[in-house]
């Protein structure tokens, strides 16, 4: 490679990571709209101050630390080109996302069945109505991340992070620590501010 081709490479990856940043960014802004637009609400008379936030959700909080624990560890396997400690890791992280997935529907389902509040209609709430709404359009970015995974695990299987080619998983790893990061920050807002 000459030193202006590897100069070209150099910027190129600059600039994904920065496209994943800004990506980020944008991301950021749309959740802090949402608990600002919650914490406005939060003033309304009919708001329940009371609400409890469902068991599955405390048990999914603690599968999306453990995930990204798996996850930090797989991206450091793949760099040291531990191939199988790799893989197990990055399919553990991704049953972990499952199971997290799974839990947010149980914790939709304990909200209908233990406290009576639907998303909608003549038996919901504004409270629980952010409460879905803030989990729901979480959950539709771990389902990003979990198809970034299954694109990082195939290219894992295909052994394209060899020779510290790692951008791709790099990339999906700093993606589910953001997702991460963000479902902790929601859990402890939506159990602190009530």
């Amino acid at each position: 490679m000459t030193e202006q081709q590897l100069e070209e490479h150099k910027q190129h990856l600059r600039a994904k990571r920065m496209m994943l940043w800004f990506g980020i960014g944008s991301l950021v802004m749309g959740f802090a709209a949402f608990t600002s637009a919650y914490i406005v609400s939060h003033e309304r008379d009919d708001w329940l101050s009371d609400y409890e936030l469902p068991s599955a959700f405390y048990y999914s909080t603690i599968i999306i630390v453990l995930s990204s624990i798996s996850m930090f560890l797989a991206y450091r396997a793949v760099k040291k080109e531990q191939n199988s400690q790799g893989m197990l890791l990055l399919l553990l992280t991704f049953a972990l996302g499952i199971v997290f997935g799974v839990l947010q529907f149980i914790g939709f389902d304990q909200i209908i069945e233990d406290f009576g509040y639907n998303f909608t209609g003549p038996t919901s709430s504004i409270s629980y109505t952010y409460v879905y709404l803030i989990a729901v359009v979480h959950l539709a970015h771990v389902a990003a991340g979990l198809i970034a995974l299954i694109v990082v695990i195939y290219n894992h299987y295909k052994q394209k992070y060899a020779q510290g080619q790692t951008l791709g998983i790099e990339l999906a790893a700093t993606f589910w620590h953001f997702v991460d990061l963000l479902w902790l920050y929601l859990f402890f807002f939506l159990y602190f501010f009530r």
